[in-house]
């Protein structure tokens, strides 16, 4: 696998498309891993200090995620280094999206990703440089259908992510108005856990666990583990967090979940950010989701968890260890050998599921189906695992295993 993988990541990707705004300090690229299939597809991102190298490494995991949501495609991404909180941030992006259009209409689709919002700012401002939906390079260079069956794949592909929720089963309130985009890539994550416990065996109901992160992955991943029965025993955010030994009930789960600001936690119980990180590793629990920033977690805080009788690992954040190696570094490795970690590309395929869903030919636009096909993707990428390889520790290499077999 270790061989595979380097190979991977040494080829140079295809195409690197590189911008420098003639109007701010900001700089672009798109990077897109390889044409795989016609076309490729990865989000948009933006934050201070993002380079080059950052958007290869999302665009080769994004290609490997594609093994598992579909389409048969290549990976890519785009990275914008420019502060998302600048008041200049949507001309920046209206000047960003006009000069990669070309690319958007021929053979890349993109979407949302760290400080872009898919419905809000992806959607709109791609649409105003001419392009009919920000998945249509993907539409033209790979499915390459008729002109009037894209138009009704690209309506569905339109309706689908901006969907509301109206099953309060996959909804924290329906009154709110939550999407699909809004809550699936969460859901898969604590899908991701639940099906591990069906195909290894055991129960999730009742296990305990903790949430790094919450934004829309980490608090919808604690309202679906919640939902099935796990004990949320902390949460660890950026400007603090919270502890429950006891675990916070369902109705407390979703209480917080309603009371968030954009991404950001908030309670009146809220410990700081210091007191929060010394505690929360030791504490006993059987489940950790990981949905905070990529490359944070540390080889003692894992060490810890395990001490403590940790279980099982769901990443909602890419690549969320603190190695520098694109995938596969030393504390991802050691934490594979010691339990069962399930990697990135499977856990948070929710969201690129979703598009491959819809963009297929005629599907059906109710939440339980929406829900239900990525809970099915999630299933069979874990079946396929436990079939290469019964044991509990060894997930993250034999997933790496199956996916560059079919991409090198």
């Amino acid at each position: 696998m270790k061989e595979l993988l380097k190979k991977y990541e040494n080829k140079s990707p295809e195409i690197v498309f590189n911008w420098k705004d003639s109007e701010s300090e900001a700089e672009g690229w798109v990077v897109i891993n390889s044409l795989r299939g016609g076309a490729a597809g990865g989000g948009t991102r933006m934050r201070k200090g993002l380079d080059m190298n950052e958007v290869l490494s999302l665009a080769k995991t994004m290609e490997i995620k594609f093994t598992v949501s579909g389409p048969a495609i290549g990976g890519a991404k785009s990275g914008i280094n420019f502060d998302p909180n600048d008041p200049r941030k949507k001309e920046v992006l209206e000047r960003w999206y006009k000069v990669v259009s070309p690319l958007l209409k021929s053979y890349y689709g993109t979407g949302g990703d760290l400080n872009v919002d898919e419905i809000h700012e992806v959607i709109p401002i791609t649409e105003a440089s001419g392009v009919w939906h920000p998945q249509e390079g993907v539409f033209n260079g790979h499915f390459k259908p008729t002109e009037a069956d894209k138009i009704n794949r690209i309506g569905q592909l339109r309706q689908g992510v901006i969907k509301v929720i109206e099953n309060p089963i996959y909804s924290p309130s329906v009154s709110r108005k939550y999407t699909v985009a809004d809550m699936i890539t969460g859901f898969g994550v604590a899908e991701a856990v639940k099906q591990f416990y069906v195909i290894y065996g055991g129960n999730v109901e009742g296990k305990r666990a903790i949430v790094q992160g919450f934004g829309n992955v980490g608090a919808a991943a604690a309202f679906y583990l919640s939902q099935m029965g796990v004990k949320i025993v902390g949460i660890i955010d950026a400007v603090g967090g919270l502890i429950n030994e006891e675990g916070f009930s369902f109705e407390e789960i979703k209480s917080l979940f309603l009371a968030k600001t954009g991404n950001t936690l908030v309670s009146k119980n809220l410990i700081s950010f210091e007191e929060i990180n010394k505690k929360i590793w030791s504490l006993e629990a059987e489940i950790f989701a990981p949905c905070a920033a990529s490359r944070l977690i540390t080889i003692n805080q894992i060490d810890e968890l395990i001490d403590s009788g940790l279980e099982v690992i769901s990443c909602g954040a890419n690549v969320p260890f603190a190695d520098k190696e694109i995938f596969f570094g030393p504390i991802m490795e050691h934490t594979d050998n010691r339990v069962s970690l399930i990697p990135d590309f499977i856990s948070n395929c929710g969201m690129a599921r979703v598009f491959a869903y819809f963009m297929e030919r005629k599907v059906q636009m109710t939440d339980e189906a929406i829900f239900n096909d990525t809970s099915n993707r999630i299933k069979e990428a874990l079946e396929n695992v436990y079939n290469k390889k019964h044991s509990k520790t060894g997930i993250s290499e034999t997933a790496f295993e199956i996916a560059l077999d079919q991409l090198i």
